[in-house]
């Protein structure tokens, strides 16, 4: 079969690109990162105790995106402990520190997120959250229901550890310390948006940046992690429906928009079902918020949905909103009303830039354990992690939480859900391995 020149060279392009990871991955497979400093190892151990503490008081003690201020001040109180250059107010609640090595070098960011979820907490656990708030005028519990408790506390783990040893760190590490990942509240700037504008990868400029998010359905001593595109583009959209108010009693004097939206809800089903190329990738549309009426006998004049896009390919984010302004609008016309959809993008593809992957893979088999070191598919959910991705190269991975042998965890973003405080202390040996590693090499 002959090529043509077009696709002769991408055929050859991509095989190249291939080969580098390949010889990359096998260069540093040879360097020895199997072998963690014993006296670091020893600090790292000796403070187990000390992080999980912190992990259950940031539990017991929770605070919403942009409003984190007094899990701030204990990030800064801590980081300012260890001698560090700290910056506060970043992103409005963000921190990071800044640890200088004793060696010149390049610079590496370590990150984790401290925002919470607007959940009410339902298990029996003896730090469990009695926080409650006000939010989008709903009365509700207040959760670290997604982990970032123990992001915290593994990175002032790793903050505390490298602290002790600057003679062994070649360059500059810098530890964000992010609010707002689960979105800012609606009309607020935030998250890793808001601390790239204000320039968190700046002054010193980050070269690579990492992090991990805990798993409660990973058993505990494992790592996940997959390169290139990991975590999908997120979208939040808000679609209005306009009707006609009326009796409940008269429904043909009126126009319905509570049928106009279970009608767009059913159509927008049949998007991922019918139009979407899911071979390819993983796409989902879920509304999880309708709001509309006062009374029980009145159809009112509007409602509106509130849900989110998933998307792990560029061409299907766009088939699927553009179809969904497409449908809501043709649906409820169809029924004698109107609608439209207000779109906000709340994360890009998180992407494992796969040099850096192939880079550090052997790292994370020296400290883990080869067999505990696991490649994964992608996952339809969304980390705003991937707007440092966009900046500098990065490399995000999965850590086991889950008790080993629990056969039903409870997902994420649910009131029961749990983490194993075991977990923790293989992701401050990771993450001070990897700060290590990466300003070595």
């Amino acid at each position: 079969m002959v090529l043509s020149a077009p696709i002769s060279y991408t055929i050859y392009s991509c095989f190249m690109k291939r080969l580098l990871v390949i010889c990359i991955a096998m260069i540093y497979m040879g360097q020895g990162y199997s072998q963690m400093d014993k006296e670091i190892l020893n600090d790292i151990e000796a403070i187990e105790s000390k992080v999980i503490d912190w992990r259950h008081h940031f539990h017991q003690y929770p605070e919403l995106s942009n409003r984190e201020f007094k899990t701030a001040e204990k990030i800064e109180k801590h980081l300012r402990s260890l001698g560090m250059e700290v910056q506060t107010g970043i992103a409005k609640t963000g921190v990071v520190g800044i640890l200088k090595g004793d060696q010149p070098g390049k610079v590496v960011a370590l990150r984790a997120d401290i925002d919470a979820l607007p959940v009410t907490e339902r298990n029996d656990l003896a730090f469990k959250s009695e926080v409650t708030t006000t939010f989008l005028d709903k009365e509700t519990g207040v959760m670290h229901a997604c982990g970032h408790d123990t992001h915290i506390s593994i990175l002032m783990g790793v903050a505390e550890v490298l602290s002790q040893h600057k003679d062994k760190i070649k360059g500059t590490v810098k530890f964000i310390f992010q609010p707002a990942e689960e979105g800012p509240p609606p009309g607020e700037e935030g998250g890793a948006k808001l601390m790239i504008k204000e320039g968190v990868l700046k002054n010193p400029d980050v070269d690579a940046i990492f992090g991990l998010h805990i798993n409660s359905g990973t058993p505990v001593g494992t790592i996940k992690y997959k390169s290139g595109g990991t975590m999908a583009a997120v979208e939040r959209f808000v679609v209005t429906v306009n009707g006609k108010q009326t009796h409940g009693s008269a429904p043909w004097s009126g126009v319905d928009p509570i049928l106009i939206s279970a009608k767009i809800i059913d159509g927008f089903q049949t998007i991922i079902s019918r139009e979407s190329p899911l071979v390819e990738e993983a796409a989902v549309i879920t509304v999880g918020k309708i709001t509309a009426g006062v009374r029980f006998n009145i159809i009112p004049e509007s409602a509106e949905m509130i849900g989110t896009v998933r998307t792990l390919d560029p061409r299907m984010r766009e088939l699927i909103m553009r179809r969904m302004n497409e449908m809501a609008r043709d649906i409820a016309k169809a029924y004698g009303g109107t609608a439209t959809i207000e779109w906000q993008n709340n994360t890009v593809v998180t992407y494992n830039d796969p040099a850096l992957t192939a880079q550090m893979l052997p790292t994370l088999e020296g400290i883990a354990g080869k067999e505990n070191v696991k490649l994964m598919k992608a996952t339809t959910g969304g980390e705003d992690f991937s707007y440092f991705q966009e900046i500098v190269p990065g490399f995000y991975f999965f850590l086991g939480g889950m008790t080993p042998g629990n056969t039903e965890p409870y997902p994420h973003h649910t009131p029961d859900f749990k983490i194993d405080d075991a977990g923790m202390l293989l992701g401050v040996k990771t993450m001070t391995q990897v700060a290590i590693d990466y300003l070595a090499n």
